[in-house]
């Protein structure tokens, strides 16, 4: 299968499981039903549920075996991106070339949207139906996704960011940042793919830890070359935004064509990382040359 196909196979499953998940918006909290959904179906790329599906296969699960967690690493991340774009935070306007939550409905209900999206997240990798995984897997993969999200991954990856808008980093400062606030999460969706396996050895577990780190490293520094190389349609939020609100890049850092280096150097090492598999990894090897490659 190509990649672009399982791609599509991955982004057309996970929403068909959220679909499930999700409440209705014909409840008595109607407007934040439809905020939540309004969140997670904006046009996301998928790239974590993808990562974790592209896991299992790899480690020849069957992929019924991983939507709650599919779901539950998507509905993180969207919460999120409609925190990030709060006025407090970002203040952003357009995500993915829609209004942001906060703009299509109000702030307070993007607030309670996102909280929502958080507490639902840890609800639906718990649940005992629709593809249900080994109890001792389930709290290992809780685990997992909490310290990804919280003060020791993405919340704490957004507080640097935040504090340090308009300050010079060093690239050793930007890059603990980045492995807080994106690769935290891309590193837990690889990795709850392999618990909810429940296949993969202790030198598997380590090569995937390896490859999730550097797959997450490479998609923030695409995104970085993008932000400058990008236009405003393709990727669906202001072109040089980053720019705008001076924030350290690894454009602003490195360069353009030092930042291409890097992300190639990240490839590789995620390249590298696979050597335990065969060609039963080769849809990692793929996603990750697909991350260095994308336009948006």
């Amino acid at each position: 299968m190509q990649i672009k196909d399982f791609i599509l196979q991955c982004q057309q499953r996970v929403d068909a499981a959220l679909e499930q998940r999700l409440p209705a918006v014909n409840s008595p909290a109607s407007r934040l039903c439809e905020a939540i959904r309004y969140g997670v179906f904006n046009g996301g790329k998928r790239v974590r549920p993808i990562l974790l599906y592209a896991t299992a296969q790899t480690l020849n699960c069957p992929l019924q075996m991983c939507d709650n967690a599919a779901c539950a690493v998507e509905l993180i991340h969207a919460y999120s991106l409609i925190h990030d774009d709060l006025p407090s935070m970002d203040d952003d306007d357009l995500r993915r070339g829609k209004p942001t939550c906060h703009i299509a409905f109000d702030e307070a209900t993007a607030i309670l949207a996102g909280d929502a999206m958080q507490a639902m997240a840890f609800e639906v990798l718990i649940a005992e139906t629709l593809s249900p995984v080994a109890t001792t897997n389930q709290l290992a993969m809780v685990r997992e996704l909490a310290h990804a999200s919280g003060a020791a991954g993405m919340a704490a990856g957004q507080a640097v960011d935040l504090t340090s808008t308009g300050k010079i980093l060093s690239l050793r400062e930007l890059e603990h940042m980045h492995r807080l606030k994106t690769g935290a999460l891309i590193s837990a969706s690889v990795m709850l793919g392999a618990l909810a396996s429940d296949r993969a050895t202790p030198e598997q577990l380590s090569a995937l830890k390896t490859y999730s780190a550097a797959v997450g490293l490479a998609f923030q520094i695409k995104d970085d070359i993008l932000d400058v190389e990008g236009d405003t349609q393709t990727l669906g939020k202001p072109q040089g935004s980053d720019q705008a609100l001076n924030k350290a890049t690894y454009t602003s850092i490195l360069g353009l064509e030092a930042a291409r280096e890097l992300a190639l150097t990240q490839h590789h090492s995620a390249i590298e990382a696979l050597l335990p598999f065969g060609p039963e990894a080769d849809v990692l090897r793929d996603l990750s040359s697909y991350i260095v490659e994308r336009n948006n």
